[in-house]
């Protein structure tokens, strides 16, 4: 697929290997086998560059912290490597909303998809 931004393009394909990572460790302590999907099909919206996708994706992070940040702070020790977990998305988070590379690459047309692929 087309770029509009390379270095852009890497910083979510940074973001995209992370969520997937993440999910492969929450399987690990007990997570399922859908959060890996999940985290692949994050990855592939990432590289698309398709416009607002960043968005999306950046919104659905930080509904993640939001849904876990109350467990996750009153079971400390335990849940230590959940907080680390939620300091990384929100800076992803972040990256996906504001760093102008990043949003340049989140500039193809939803209506162009058939000529991006390939290219």
């Amino acid at each position: 697929m087309r770029t509009n931004n390379s270095t852009g393009r890497g910083f979510a394909m940074v973001i995209g290997i992370y969520v997937v990572a993440k999910a492969v460790l929450n399987l690990i302590l007990g997570g399922s086998f859908t959060d890996i999907i999940i985290g692949v099909v994050f990855a592939a919206f990432l590289y698309t560059g398709l416009e607002f996708v960043n968005y999306v994706i950046a919104a659905l992070l930080v509904l993640t912290i939001i849904r876990h940040i109350g467990y996750n702070v009153s079971n400390l020790p335990d849940t230590i490597i959940y907080l680390i977990e939620a300091v990384i998305d929100a800076a992803a988070a972040v990256l996906l909303f504001i760093n102008k590379d990043v949003k340049e690459h989140f500039t193809n047309k939803w209506s162009e998809i058939k000529n991006l692929i390939g290219k």
